[in-house]
């Protein structure tokens, strides 16, 4: 952990009642980390980082939807942008920018460590990403085993559509991290009989949220009103985390 990270906060237009998300923009490290911190008005002590997939960024509406809702449930919540996305505005990660990703998150991760410190709190510190995002989270956690308390993963991108034999799955019997995984009954990035034993390879404890009619983004026009607390729910009850 670096001991001299430093935050530059700056109020930010979305902010919601009592300035509860500042942007944040951390230039001290390599790369930068930047994105969104969501301040909860009654703290327990537990803290979630949340980043996006490939063709998204921070603001996308799946990732400000679930930060609002874990902050609501008193997690502190960083989203940010990867840095490929820092890099371009718009388009995939190119091939080689994986593990400059997975870096970016590694970062982010050191910094809300660091800010648990000052808030001098105990808590548990989870990783969560969607799509791209999620598969960099379950990369990094199976390099890194103990970085993280338990992953977060919304679609995790099993396959390329259409594209069953390329399973992206190789690092899943390095995974000593427990993982809840989101996904979508509808998604072509994998389908959930296809998913599940998938699933098995993974050694830590792991459990599979299905949502029954959505696609890749999870939160599209078919989406339930209720999914943002549902996650909440389920991911309070797979990590024994007391309400």
């Amino acid at each position: 952990m670096r001991p001299n990270l430093s935050l530059h906060l700056a109020p930010d237009d979305h902010t919601r009642m009592t300035n509860r998300i500042t942007a944040l923009n951390d230039e001290t490290v390599v790369p930068p980390v930047r994105g969104f911190l969501h301040t909860p008005e009654n703290a327990t002590g537990d803290a979630l980082v949340l980043t996006h997939g490939a063709g998204g960024n921070y603001d996308a509406k799946l990732l400000v939807a679930v930060s609002e809702a874990f902050c609501d449930a008193g997690f502190l919540v960083l989203r940010i942008n990867l840095p490929f996305r820092q890099e371009r505005p718009f388009g995939p990660p190119s091939p080689g920018s994986a593990a400059r990703d997975r870096e970016g998150l590694k970062r982010a991760i050191e910094l809300m460590k660091n800010e648990l410190m000052k808030n001098k709190s105990a808590g548990k510190i989870f990783l969560g990403g969607h799509s791209y995002g999620g598969r960099q989270a379950t990369m990094l956690a199976a390099e890194n085993a103990g970085l993280v308390d338990g992953l977060l993963l919304f679609s995790y991108p099993l396959h390329p559509p259409r594209k069953p034999t390329q399973m992206r799955t190789a690092h899943f019997p390095d995974l000593r991290t427990p993982s809840l995984f989101v996904h979508g009954s509808r998604d072509p990035f994998g389908l959930l009989e296809e998913l599940r034993p998938a699933l098995e390879l993974i050694p830590a404890n792991h459990d599979l949220l299905s949502i029954e009619g959505c696609g890749h983004d999870l939160i599209g026009k078919k989406a339930s009103p209720s999914f943002s607390s549902n996650v909440v729910s389920a991911f309070r009850k797979f990590f024994g985390i007391k309400i």
